[in-house]
């Protein structure tokens, strides 16, 4: 992904690499720790659940400005 274009192949190596380390380490979820990665993968894509940090920080910054 560069530039705001999402290629298949960068989704499928991201894929590729939660898969490898989820068969050696039985992964409870992943932490999407970059804006960008949630433009390749999402939680249709994958079985274990995902964390989109953006979001979480999205949410309780409206959570906080609202009380």
């Amino acid at each position: 992904m560069c530039l705001g274009i999402i290629k298949e192949d960068s989704k499928n190596e991201y894929l590729r690499i939660i898969k490898n380390i989820n068969d050696d380490n039985k992964l409870d979820a992943v932490i999407l720790g970059c804006t960008e990665i949630t433009m390749l993968i999402n939680q249709k894509d994958i079985n274990i659940d995902l964390y989109d940090t953006t979001k979480i920080h999205a949410l309780k910054a409206v959570d906080y400005a609202l009380s």
